[in-house]
Order: C-alpha cells, then structure tokens, then sequence
C-alpha cells in the first residue's frame, strides 16, 4: 500500500512582520484603520480589537504591542481628531479683529466639529472618568478646548471695554466651555427635540453671555 502524505495545514494570510524600525509605521496603520471603523459607524463599540487587527492585516496581539488596551486605542483615535479641532477654532478666530467675535467663532467652531465628530466627542468628553486614560483628563481636556486662547480673547475684550469679566477670565472661559458643551451634549444625545436652528440657538445663547458681561455704569 502505498504512504499517505500527511495534508499540511494551510495558514491564514497575515501581514508579514515589520522589519526593524517599521514600528511606528504599523501604529500609524492600526490608527488609520480604527479610524475608518469609528468614522464609517459611528459606534464605539464596532472598535474591537479583532476588527481593527482584520483590517489592518495583523493579529491581535500585534495591537498590543503599541497600545496597552482597548481604551487607550480608542482614544488615540479620537485625539487625532482633536487636533483638527484646534486647527478649525484657530482658523475660525483668524478671521476676527475684534476679541469677542473670535470667543463666538471660536465656540461656533467648537460646536460644529462636536455635531460633525458625535462619537469622537461622545468619547472625548462623555466618558466615564474611570474609563478615561489619565492623560486626557484636566489639563487635556482644557487643552483641547482651547480654555487658554479664549481666557486671552476675554481679556482683551475687558482691555477693550467690551464686556466686563468679573474674577479670573479662565474661570470664565470654563464656564463658556461648559454652555457650549451642553448644547454639543443635548444635540447629540436628543436629536429628535425641537431645539430649532442650530445656528439661531448659538447666536441667542451667545447673546444672553454677551448681556451678562456689558459693563456696568
């Protein structure tokens, strides 16, 4: 009788191995690939691991060797796109001679990037603290609103005579970050209410800010 030849197990296609100083080349691959995820869904949840390791041609544990878990993956996504979102209130204000027109196109700018990115901001800003890396927490998120560029526009509308900012203007800064965050968060999380216009909402908010800080005789 004649041998039989054992029958070799074929293995799954895989992306070959990095060579030596590829490293940062596949990390930037497994961002570019979550990102494409979380933009085409818009569901957080559609980032596993097995999915964005499929999509980049790796295996899982490949994922791990530039991200210590999940979260922290998930948020380098998001923060790829926080960095557009300073660009789009730097390039919004540039436009504006006047301090407190660069404040509302500034939050304007803001508000629009939240509406377009509702998943990346979900996550940024509406996660829960404990499952929030430590460094995208205080002084991050302060970064990425931009609370220091909008406390110096406030002071230079004080030094103009345009508004009057009672107490320390970053405070007052937070608090205009903290408006604008609950319109981004009512508007995403309550789609259906008849809030009206977004733009016409903004403006009217905005203008009862504006009220507030006139100055005093």
């Amino acid at each position: 009788m004649a041998a039989v030849t054992p029958v070799q197990e074929v293995a799954p296609l895989r992306r070959a191995r990095s060579p030596r100083g590829k490293g940062e080349q596949l990390r930037e691959d497994i961002l570019v690939a979550a990102e494409r995820i979380l933009i085409d869904t818009n569901d957080e949840s559609a980032l596993s691991i097995r999915a964005i390791a499929a999509a980049v041609g790796v295996t899982p544990p490949s994922i791990y060797l530039h991200f210590a878990d999940r979260t922290e993956l998930v948020f380098a996504v998001c923060e790829r796109q926080a960095v557009k979102l300073d660009q789009a209130m730097e390039q919004a204000a540039a436009g504006a001679s006047d301090p407190w027109e660069r404040v509302l196109k500034r939050g304007h700018a803001y508000l629009q990037w939240g509406l377009r990115n509702p998943e990346h901001y979900r996550i940024l800003m509406m996660s829960r603290a404990d499952l929030t890396p430590d460094r995208f927490i205080d002084e991050r998120m302060a970064d990425t609103a931009g609370l220091d560029a909008v406390a110096g526009e406030l002071i230079s509308a004080v030094e103009t005579g345009s508004i009057c900012v009672p107490g320390d203007p970053a405070k007052a800064a937070e608090l205009l970050w903290m408006m604008i965050h609950g319109m981004v968060s009512l508007l995403i999380a309550k789609p259906g209410f008849p809030f009206g216009d977004v733009d016409v909402v903004y403006e009217r908010m905005l203008e009862l800010v504006y009220l507030g800080l006139a100055p005093r005789e």
